[in-house]
């Protein structure tokens, strides 16, 4: 299997899903936990890039990327930037909808960031693989 695996998806809503299943379809010989944060994590990521970016913008998109590594999985979204930087927010009552995005990703992930680009921005997320 390659190393890293990339698509580009149209800033769309629905797009989420189909980003969701690209990276399950990779993962599929993975441990079922890892898939399930795998996709846990590209879709905040995906959804954060169409909601909150210029990816969601007229003919706006954004790229996923799955890397590889003998004890980690990198899932990178980039996005065609934004006026805000990502960031984990404190959510003050368990009524609030909205916010909690990135802080399921940073309880999924061994470590995350964000990187600028001259483009937009790379919110990247990695995850351990289990030995079997």
């Amino acid at each position: 299997m390659p190393k890293k695996w990339s698509r580009i998806f149209p800033g769309q809503a629905w797009q989420v899903a189909e980003a969701r299943h690209f990276v399950a379809a990779l993962l599929e010989d993975e441990s079922s936990r890892l898939i399930e944060d795998a996709v846990l994590v590209v879709g905040e990521l995906a959804a954060n890039a169409v909601r909150h970016t210029r990816s969601g913008w007229y003919r706006g998109w954004f790229l996923v990327v799955v890397g590889f590594s003998d004890d980690l999985v990198r899932i990178q979204v980039i996005d065609q930037g934004g006026d805000e930087k990502p960031e984990v927010r404190s959510v003050s009552r368990a009524v609030e909808e909205g916010g909690r995005g990135l802080l399921l990703v940073a309880a999924c992930a061994k470590d995350w960031g964000v990187k600028d680009r001259p483009d937009g921005r790379c919110v990247w997320a990695d995850l351990a693989r289990v030995s079997g």
